[in-house]
């Protein structure tokens, strides 16, 4: 089982880069999530 990461914009709730996320640490956050063998499970 493998870890990643995603950013979201906390206003509207769109993914975005990680990379992005991390410039704006006021309005966005990167969330941690897991995969299985069968996708994410969240």
């Amino acid at each position: 089982m493998a870890t990643h990461e995603r950013g979201r914009d906390a206003g509207t709730g769109q993914f975005i880069p990680v990379k992005e996320a991390e410039r704006r640490p006021r309005t966005t956050v990167v969330e941690t999530y897991k995969t299985g063998k069968n996708g994410p499970k969240n």
